[in-house]
């Protein structure tokens, strides 16, 4: 599993360049305390043959004095490094590792479980796409699990693995894995979308965390190692959306001026019409430079510095956008708060609020709910204590560029800092919910045509209608007879197929469960760019996952995504059989090789094997005209 290559010694600059290509997955584990997280991590780093010698003999010295594993090695002292730590056998602080495989580069990071130092586990959380949750098989969820969970979906991360560790503690009891399992689904219900994984392992023995158990031949899955370099890790970057925070203005000469920074999320390519904000003065790309060389394209996370085909003010602390795609802009807003001080939050007093490159004086003008870690309700509370989190309404001394934190990670978070102390107080994620500082339009912002003179043009109200259902359902042939009905009718539709998007921006992607999902959020923003263009959307995709749909379902907008299930027998797809699917035997199957999770809530639900598709088409229309779309 280790990324050793024979390259290394034959040709060590092939070998460096193979290494550079390989995709960074960030992640983290959390969880209660002493459910096993260093101790997973160290094993992770053993079994992948990343600790070397010298590493290895200091952790058999340290373990005979600080080790809580008896006479065996305590792999969890390869990241609880702190003197305290080894003494409490907690973790206090975020300890970072590195490590690869032949597929991938990973940055890990060991979060501590205590409560008081919740404020670190979401420090860590920051900057990852994947969370493993660990839960103690003798003890189950507990709050911390909640709570760590929770914040991990507030902060944006989508794949979450609930590991149910020292299941050797447990005699690797089914019956014990499937109880937890129930119980975490049942919380996680009230979750953001997120796409979940359920692992049972041992990582001290050392049980599904590299290799399969044969201690747990009960379990049908795959193991830890192999699931982190198969996960889609694309799903939270936001290639759309172009914002460019300016850290920087470089003056060598007079015959430079160049806009230093981080592509924080999208595109630019020379050429391109851009805006600075907030003085919304624009310009054109007149260069893209790099410390190497010039270039024609960059994306997220590239450093760049960006020349402009006419002089205009702008300073550290602007953002930089595709002139036909602004952000939201106000001084007032809402946002999800993580309270980090030992001294209670009240609304009221001033703060200094950092979001990207900028400062500027900010006070917190209500506080509106706090989250009952528990249940995920919100309820009144007068104030926010430590660890706390809570809904408030935040007011700026100067108006702010942002995006919601669920659209744009990168410029829809903040932290609030004390005036006094320089000490940050609070991590704040922006939320566009009842907000009036949301945008009309993620795309096509800014247009010189608005929603209702394209309403009016085509007559009628654009939505995404999204045909799901397993192969051979007839998801293609619905959509396109429904998008012939609405031309004959004098209305402008597109059809979204998902085999037809893995011909360009999907190519990458595998025909697995993760795989399609990623296809379908993909396939989502196209949906969305379609529904601002005023067109009908007709969307035919497997969508095997309910995580998944949710997702599609919320960027699209859930008042513009309407899903229709077509639910043929499995038999009759099979007799159908259009992409030579099923005959082929693949190992990825929806519905044969696994499970397609079937919708719980759609707009219309037809089975194809019994309505001709004349009477489909009919039923669609309906629900079109009920929808008031036409």
């Amino acid at each position: 599993m280790s990324h050793r290559s024979e390259l290394i010694q034959s040709d060590i600059d092939a070998y460096l360049a193979q290494h550079e290509r390989k995709e960074l997955l960030r992640l983290l584990t959390c969880g209660s305390v002493d459910d096993g997280k260093s101790t997973l991590i160290g094993r992770l780093l053993h079994d992948s043959k990343m600790i070397y010698e010298d590493q290895l003999a200091a952790i058999e010295k340290d373990s005979v004095k600080s080790g809580t594993t008896g006479e065996r090695i305590d792999l969890a002292l390869l990241v609880d490094g702190l003197q305290a730590e080894r003494e409490q056998g907690i973790t206090i602080d975020v300890a970072y590792r590195y490590f690869s495989t032949a597929k991938r580069k990973f940055i890990i990071a060991d979060t501590p479980g205590h409560e008081q130092y919740t404020r670190n586990m979401a420090t860590g959380a920051s900057t990852c796409d994947l969370a493993i949750i660990l839960i103690d098989a003798r003890h189950g969820v507990q709050t911390q699990t909640r709570r760590h969970s929770y914040i991990a979906s507030l902060l944006g991360i989508k794949q979450l693995i609930v590991a149910v560790n020292k299941m050797d503690l447990v005699d690797y009891s089914e019956t014990r894995f499937d109880e937890i399992t129930a119980d975490y689904k049942a919380f996680s219900e009230s979750l953001p979308a997120a796409e979940f994984h359920f692992i049972p392992l041992s990582a001290l023995e050392g049980d599904n965390v590299v290799e399969f158990s044969k201690n747990m031949p009960w379990f049908s899955g795959t193991p830890l190692m192999t699931l982190l370099e198969q996960i889609p890790i694309n799903a939270s970057r936001n290639l759309v959306d172009f914002r460019f925070p300016v850290q920087y203005v470089n003056r060598p000469n007079l015959n430079f001026r160049g806009y230093c920074g981080t592509v924080a999320s999208g595109v630019i390519r020379k050429g391109d019409s851009i805006t600075a904000l907030p003085s919304g003065k624009s310009s054109r790309v007149k260069s893209i430079v790099t410390y190497d060389e010039e270039i024609e394209t960059a994306f997220a996370p590239m450093a760049i510095t960006l020349t402009l085909e006419n002089e205009i003010d702008i300073s550290r602390g602007d953002m930089l956008v595709h002139s036909d795609n602004k952000p939201g802009s106000a001084s007032t807003f809402q946002a999800d708060l993580v309270w980090m001080a030992d001294a209670q939050m009240r609304p009221g007093i001033d703060y200094d609020l950092k979001i990207g490159s900028k400062t500027t004086g900010a006070r917190i003008k209500t506080l509106q709910s706090l989250v009952d870690i528990n249940t995920l309700k919100r309820s009144p509370a007068p104030s926010l204590k430590l660890n706390e989190i809570g809904r408030v309404e935040i007011q700026t001394e100067h108006s702010l560029c942002f995006d919601d934190y669920q659209q744009n990670r990168a410029t829809g978070s903040f932290i609030l800092i004390d005036r006094m102390s320089n000490v940050t107080v609070g991590a704040g994620m922006i939320s566009y919910e009842t907000d009036s500082a949301r945008p009309q339009s993620t795309h096509g912002h800014g247009s010189y045509v608005t929603p209702d003179e394209r309403a009016a043009r085509f007559g009628q109200q654009p939505v995404t209608l999204l045909f799901i259902g397993l192969s051979g359902s007839g998801k293609t042939t619905l959509a396109h007879a429904v998008e012939r009905e609405l031309f004959e009718k004098g209305h402008a539709s597109a059809v979204l197929d998902g085999k037809n998007m893995r011909q360009g921006i999907s190519s990458d992607l595998d025909h697995s469960s993760q795989g399609r999902a990623e296809n379908l959020i993909r396939s989502a923003h196209v949906a969305q760019f379609l529904n601002d263009s005023g067109l009908i959307c007709c969307a035919a995709f497997v969508a095997p996952t309910r995580a998944s749909r949710e997702r599609a379902a919320n960027i699209i907008g859930p008042g513009n995504c309407l899903i229709v299930y077509l639910n043929p027998p499995l038999a009759i797809c099979q007799q159908r059989d259009p992409s030579g699917l099923y005959s082929a035997s693949s190992a990825d199957v929806p519905g044969v090789s696994f499970d397609y999770e079937a919708p719980t809530d759609v707009a219309l639900e037809l089975d194809t094997s019994a309505l001709p598709l004349r009477d489909c088409v009919d039923q669609v229309m309906r629900l079109l005209s009920d929808h008031g779309a036409l």
